[in-house]
């Protein structure tokens, strides 16, 4: 089932059949090199029970984002209830294959999020935070209208959060 739907993507609930192919993503040193560590392949299918669970408790998650034409599944992206600082808010992330970096998938498939936190779960203000060193992220997060919100210390690395604010909130 689409959540979201944009003019080359498509966002569905990820499933366990999907395991593989996020596994691109999750256990690659490279695409999870801002994170403590790339994921095994049983910590992929805890990642996607984590989500069927947001999607229960919360009616959002990580959405697995497919190519429309081709029905290729190309990554993760979505909503999650994230810890900041202290504060529990919701946070737009996502993780692309490494083939599919750098034509703006990640910024469409954020873009989309950004409108159904604002326009269907009507969310005052949405998130994104990462390591200061991720740069490739932090520019996503400006492309869909992010600012600088704060700075804060995780796991001994400086994290930059940044924010979008609902202007209809």
């Amino acid at each position: 089932m689409k959540i979201i739907e944009t003019e080359r993507l498509y966002l569905r609930e990820l499933v366990f059949d999907d395991t593989e192919r996020l596994s691109k993503v999750l256990t690659d040193p490279e695409s999870m090199q801002y994170y403590p560590k790339p994921l095994n392949v049983k910590e992929v299918e805890r990642w996607i029970q984590w989500n069927i669970d947001n999607y229960k408790k919360y009616n959002h998650g990580l959405w697995a984002v497919v190519l429309k034409n081709e029905e290729i599944f190309i990554g993760d992206c979505g909503i999650t209830m994230q810890i900041i600082d202290e504060e529990t808010v919701p946070e737009i992330g996502f993780h692309i294959i490494k083939d599919h970096w750098n034509k703006g998938y990640a910024t469409e498939a954020a873009i989309a999020c950004k409108e159904h936190a604002f326009k269907v779960l009507n969310y005052p203000k949405v998130f994104s935070y990462t390591t200061i060193k991720n740069i490739p992220s932090q520019k996503v997060a400006e492309k869909i209208g992010m600012q600088k919100y704060k700075v804060f210390e995780k796991n001994g690395e400086q994290q930059i959060v940044q924010v979008a604010l609902n202007d209809k909130a």
